[in-house]
């Protein structure tokens, strides 16, 4: 079980990230987990003085979760990345490699994902 995990929405994301970046907490890493065949689970972990704090947020899929790049440069190669191997898109990367920061153009299928096509991103 995860210790210090607070369930937030994709409304407040961005607000909470501010929150724990404005209270010296650093990022660690972001979790995704196919939940469901129509969910994603994303754990967000931060660290302060070697005690993590975890954000878990479920996004429906087909929904852009809000990045939070923008307020964490660094966030942006991971939120990539998850593009890149779920297919959950983020709304308001500060960089968007379009699904081809680790995969070439014309793969379509998703690899961490059981039986999904990739979504179109237009450049």
């Amino acid at each position: 079980m995860i210790e210090n995990l607070k369930e937030i929405t994709m409304e407040t994301i961005v607000g909470e990230v501010s929150k724990l970046k404005s209270d010296g907490q650093h990022f660690v890493a972001i979790s995704c987990t196919e939940l469901d065949a129509d969910n994603f689970d994303l754990i967000y972990t931060f660290d302060k003085e070697l005690v993590l704090t975890n954000l878990r947020v479920t996004v429906p899929k087909g929904t852009k979760c809000p990045s939070i790049s923008g307020i964490l440069f660094g966030t942006m190669l991971v939120e990539n990345e998850i593009q890149d191997q779920f297919g959950l898109l983020f709304d308001g990367l500060v960089l968007d490699f379009g699904r081809t920061l680790y995969l070439d153009e014309e793969i379509t299928t998703i690899p961490l994902c059981n039986n999904t096509k990739a979504m179109t991103v237009k450049k």
